[in-house]
């Protein structure tokens, strides 16, 4: 009779859940600053674009597709930053 394979304990059964912002996890926190700082920044002068789409928004003025490009694209960063810090809080909750 054929013996069955044990499972390595560092793999995940099939039936364990995971989160899909468990890649969020494999992020290093200072790289991710750097990144949400110098892309939410950019440009620095006269005025970064975050503010300026941010701002295109609220009055309803962002139509284009360059601009909701560079919205997603500035912001996308201090998003990332922004669940991953939420995630670090839940994980310490709940310890």
């Amino acid at each position: 009779m054929a013996e069955k394979p044990t499972p390595d304990p560092g793999e995940r059964s099939p039936s364990a859940k995971t989160s899909p912002l468990a890649w969020l996890d494999t992020l290093d926190w200072s790289t991710l600053i750097i990144v949400a700082v110098l892309l939410g920044g950019a440009p620095f002068v006269p005025e970064p674009h975050l503010i300026e789409k941010l701002r295109m928004l609220a009055q309803g003025t962002l139509s284009r597709p360059i601009d909701i490009f560079d919205l997603l694209m500035h912001g996308t960063p201090l998003v990332m930053l922004l669940l991953k810090f939420l995630r670090e809080q839940q994980r310490r909750s709940s310890i």
